[in-house]
């Protein structure tokens, strides 16, 4: 029994097999009605899966458990992700979940079998010179209204790691209605996050200025009964869309090579809190976050930025070519 190469062509399935797929493949067909791009999907994961029972001299319903693992891993090594191994896992299960039905196994094989995991990709964070430059831009061409609006927002995102949604549903004044506002009094953000908890986050120095700078021109026309903290020319509470496009913009007037969104200014303050700081749960009560597990990504990026400095720094991580 050879175990079946990784990128090698499927080993010829009995004839056996080969007539149990067709019979599961015109089920899925006519009484579960799939689409044909389905079916046909289902058709290349079983081919795969003959292709191993053939390689491995077992019959499709002799199959157990220790195949499945083992050709997974199999999958794996020959450089399939994580991702294109579970739907296949999944195709694989709903036709051994049918052979059980037809009793013609006893257990599923594939039942508890899990892809392996995809490495998490570490959150986007500008560095600190980056974020400084994004956030201290002012522009001479603008309209004042509109860059005084827009800093205010890069400097509540950045200076207190708000979400986009939790900022745009900021008002000027705490209300029963209201879903956050901020206390300019005791330097606070009251925001209402993930599952509607709600946190209080403070506000920075230069964040404050920069509101108050807004605050004075919001209301240019001293009619505006919008309660919302940030609004649009026509007096309507800004979207979380309207958010993104703006500091995307911002961000390429100001000088920086990669565009920012909402969320980048968000894990920048985490990092660089974190960096500062050193303290986990701090950050963790700052971003609101539920469990600090969430929290944690913020150290491998703190530890990434860590290792750069020492690779283009320390002498003894220079390598000769």
């Amino acid at each position: 029994m050879k175990p079946q190469a990784p990128g090698a062509a499927p080993a010829p399935a009995s004839a056996a097999d080969r007539a149990l797929v067709e019979r599961y493949l015109e089920h899925v067909r006519v009484e579960k009605r799939l689409a044909d791009r389905t079916v046909a999907l289902y058709a290349l994961d079983l081919e795969k899966l003959a292709g191993f029972a053939a390689a491995a001299e077992v019959e499709l319903r002799q199959v157990q458990h220790a195949h499945i693992r083992r050709w997974v891993a199999q999958m794996h090594a020959g450089g399939r992700s994580g991702r294109g191994i579970a739907l296949i896992l999944s195709g694989w299960r709903g036709f051994y979940g049918w052979l059980g039905r037809q009793a013609l196994i006893a257990g599923n094989p594939v039942q508890g079998v899990r892809a392996p995991k995809a490495p998490k990709p570490l959150p986007k964070a500008l560095g600190v010179d980056e974020s400084v430059q994004l956030a201290s831009y002012e522009s001479q061409d603008m309209d004042p209204w509109l860059d005084a609006r827009d800093a205010a927002i890069v400097e509540l995102l950045y200076g207190c790691g708000l979400r986009v949604g939790e900022l745009v549903g900021l008002d000027v004044a705490a209300s029963t209605a209201a879903r956050g506002w901020i206390d300019l009094q005791a330097a606070d953000a009251h925001v209402l996050g993930k599952g509607g908890k709600r946190r209080t986050v403070p506000v920075g120095g230069a964040a404050l200025r920069a509101l108050r700078r807004w605050l004075a021109v919001r209301d240019a026309t001293g009619r505006l009964a919008q309660p919302a903290l940030f609004v649009g020319r026509h007096g309507t509470r800004l979207t979380a869309q309207s958010v993104w496009q703006r500091l995307k913009q911002r961000s390429r007037q100001a000088g920086l090579a990669t565009p920012v969104h909402p969320h980048m200014l968000r894990h920048s303050f985490a990092s660089h809190m974190l960096q500062s700081s050193g303290d986990l749960r701090a950050v963790q009560e700052l971003l609101g976050h539920a469990n600090i597990t969430t929290t944690q990504v913020y150290t491998r990026l703190d530890f990434q930025h860590l290792a750069k400095a020492y690779d283009a720094a320390h002498p003894r991580a220079q390598r000769k070519r």
